[in-house]
């Protein structure tokens, strides 16, 4: 079963055959981390890559709490401002589930709270 890295890697891999482009992988700032930012046609998409062999989806919202999405939000504004080629484009925030099932593609899994 792939964990960190692997999954990522398998997420990536999934999502390029999608027709996604990968701009970034394991994007960091003060804030926290991203592990995969790609473009999905005109979309900025920031990716969440989660990677269990033993807990099932119904574990996402615990391992994809509140505190964890504020700081992919936040890091994901960091990158959108140290990248203005990116500015006026949409953004979303999708999670990948790797597990020994297959993986899931979740689109927009969550969005900013204002």
């Amino acid at each position: 079963m792939p964990k960190g890295k692997e999954g990522e890697a398998a997420a990536a891999l999934f999502l390029e055959n999608k027709g996604f482009r990968i701009l970034e992988r394991n994007f960091r700032s003060r804030q926290g981390e991203v592990d995969l930012i790609a473009l999905d046609g005109e979309t900025v998409v920031f990716i969440e890559v989660k990677a269990w062999s033993t807990l099932g989806i119904e574990a996402l919202e615990q391992g994809l709490d509140e505190k964890k999405q504020r700081r992919i939000i936040e890091t994901a504004k960091y990158f959108l401002s140290s990248h203005r080629e990116y500015k006026y484009m949409a953004v979303r925030f999708d999670v990948v589930f790797v597990a020994p099932q297959g993986i899931t593609h979740l689109a927009s899994a969550f969005m900013e709270r204002v």
